[in-house]
């Protein structure tokens, strides 16, 4: 609780003011991001799983037999469920994730399914340093969706570099990247028809009025009596930023007021807006790039036929 009202805090005193995109998954956030999976204009998803079903038998030929698959971000497990079922005889499975519920279904789910698997679920923050035990059998870390993206490439390069380590140097990693695309196409995904992209942005804000202003949730008692966000105040906004090849989901104020959370108060023009998450697209060729700077080569790369995501097979260059 003291790390979400400190990092909350630290963000709304930034310029432009920000909020952590991790903190969107409570258990509403989950259920709406799964919606959003679903979406006709989210095309994410449904082109990785493609990509996943075509092409898992030459994904498992490179990830080998017999491996322990780390994986950041496990969400629903779908498409682990994918990858596991075509790999030869996996070992140990360890997914980490940030919202305890749909880890631990999850969890359950592939203990069912594999019953033969050792899974040893974690949660924990994995934009963090974290530890891995060591296992004495070969490691690859798996990060789908297009979750890299949501880290500045400075970041993203640290995060990798730390893959890097826990995959160890006999290891890999497997990882999804979503491409550039015309402006359009990448808005529509971040701004649906029906409004779910929105609630689940503007979900955060009751999160941290929930959590840190009227102390609803299960984590503890009411840190302040501030007055939190007005949410009727507030819109969602995403725009493509052309120059930093990245979409920025924006909560907008739409008119002059003021916000009390953890005792400081924050002054809000009309029309300024928090940037809640950025997600960086990347080309193949400045993927490779950073993947390099990181101390990696990307060996195999399966895509779409449109080129709208990618998925890269990395191991220590």
């Amino acid at each position: 609780m003291d790390t979400f009202l400190e990092e909350v805090v630290a963000g709304l005193s930034s310029d432009p003011k920000t909020l952590p995109c991790k903190y969107f998954y409570d258990a509403r956030g989950s259920e709406l991001f799964e919606a959003i999976c679903g979406l006709e204009e989210y095309y994410v998803t449904r082109t990785e799983l493609a990509i996943m079903r075509s092409s898992a038998q030459e994904i498992a030929a490179h990830v080998g037999s017999r491996v322990r698959i780390v994986e950041f971000g496990s969400g629903s497990g779908i498409k682990t469920q994918i990858l596991l079922d075509a790999l030869d005889a996996p070992v140990t499975y360890v997914p980490i994730e940030i919202s305890r519920e749909p880890l631990e279904a999850s969890a359950a789910q592939l203990r069912s399914r594999h019953p033969d698997l050792e899974v040893v679920p974690l949660c924990a923050d994995y934009t963090a340093p974290i530890t891995i035990a060591a296992s004495d059998v070969r490691t690859v870390v798996y990060f789908p969706g297009s979750t890299i993206g949501n880290f500045h490439p400075h970041d993203a390069l640290t995060f990798l570099s730390r893959m890097k380590t826990i995959a160890g140097d006999g290891g890999a990693i497997l990882i999804g990247v979503d491409c550039e695309k015309d402006a359009a196409v990448l808005e529509r995904a971040y701004d649906d028809a029906r409004g779910i992209t929105a609630a689940f942005n503007l979900n955060l804000l009751q999160r941290i009025n929930s959590e840190l202003i009227t102390g609803d949730s299960s984590t503890g008692d009411a840190i302040n009596s501030g007055g939190g966000f007005d949410i009727a105040q507030f819109r969602h906004r995403a725009v493509y930023n052309l120059a930093r090849h990245r979409i920025e989901m924006h909560l907008v104020s739409d008119c002059q007021q003021s916000v009390t959370i953890g005792g400081r108060t924050f002054d809000f023009a009309a029309d300024e807006f928090i940037l809640s998450e950025v997600s960086y697209k990347y080309s193949t060729q400045r993927f490779s790039g950073l993947a390099v700077e990181a101390g990696l080569k990307v060996v195999k790369t399966w895509t779409d036929s449109d080129g709208a995501f990618g998925l890269h097979y990395l191991e220590p260059a």
